[in-house]
Formats: C-alpha cells, structure tokens, sequence
C-alpha cells in the first residue's frame, strides 16, 4: 500500500533560522553606517525619534559589549519602525565611492552640461524632475555660468551651478 502523505509537499515554515540571523546582522550594518554619519548628514535622513534618540546613545557609549548590544537594539528599531532599504540608499548617497552617489553626481554633470548649452527650457525641464528648487536661482546660475563659457573664463560659475544641482536632485531623491 502507498502512503498518500508522501505526494504532499511539506509546508512553508518561514525563513531559517539562519536567514533570520542574516537579515539582522544587515540591519546591525545599517546601524552602524548611521553612526558614522556626521550630525549634518543624520538630520538629513528621515528617521524616527526613537531611532535617532538611541544612534545619539549609541556615540556615547565606550564598551565594547554594550556598544554590540547597543547595535541590536538599533537593528531591532530599523526593523519595526524604518524603511532599511531606503536608509541603506540615503546612507550610500553620502558614501563618495558608492554607485548611488556617482548616479547622482553623472545626472548632476548632464543637467549642468544641458543647462550651459541650452539654456532657460532645461531648467524648466530641471524645475519638473526637482520641484524643490528655487528656479530664479537656477536661471541665474545658470546666466553666469553661459557668460563663463562665452567669454572663455573660469570663475567657478559652472562649480556652483553644479553643487546646486547636486543638492536639489540629492533633497529630491531622499
């Protein structure tokens, strides 16, 4: 006679125990990423009270045990109460070597490049994918940066037409 509880497939228990572990020490990694942000950089970041609150704990304490266990409670309030993988990619922004930052800064580069070229449309195109950029602004650094262009000089116009760029696609993109 053949056992009918052999053509059943065995059910989904949820991730090992393994994988749990994994998960955690990800978010623990996340934790720590934060608490070498400078102070600029964490405000930046939305994050909630608590969890700002125990990353201000976490700078001051010295031990090492403590500091770990310090490290899970942050990883347990990344994991109830934060978006992890939108934190991780706010957090790759501020590192120089990350692909999000060269992303961003390539997309800086070619909206300034247009700018130059172009002129007043592509800023309105800009003011469209950054709607939190102040456009009068925008338009006159970018006039200054086509008089550097024009007259053949360097007077840092296209520098500052770019670090304006970065941040408004930075403050969009958070």
């Amino acid at each position: 006679m053949i056992d009918s509880n052999q053509d059943e497939a065995p059910e989904y228990a949820g991730p090992s125990k393994s994988q749990l572990k994994r998960e955690m020490h990800a978010l623990q990694d996340i934790g720590k990423s934060m608490l070498e942000l400078s102070n600029e950089q964490l405000d930046t970041l939305t994050i909630s009270d608590t969890l700002r609150s125990a990353i201000e704990e976490s700078r001051r304490i010295r031990q090492n045990e403590a500091k770990r266990r310090h490290l899970q409670y942050i990883g347990k309030i990344l994991r109830q109460e934060e978006d992890p993988q939108a934190l991780k990619r706010a957090i790759e922004a501020f590192d120089s070597g990350s692909e999000e930052h060269t992303r961003r800064h390539h997309l800086a580069e070619r909206w300034r490049d247009r700018m130059i070229e172009e002129g007043d449309s592509v800023a309105g195109e800009f003011y469209s994918y950054c709607p939190g950029a102040d456009i009068q602004h925008l338009r006159n650094l970018v006039r200054n940066a086509r008089k550097d262009v024009d007259k053949q000089k360097n007077t840092g116009q296209a520098r500052k037409l770019f670090r304006y760029l970065r941040e408004c696609i930075d403050e969009a993109e958070a």
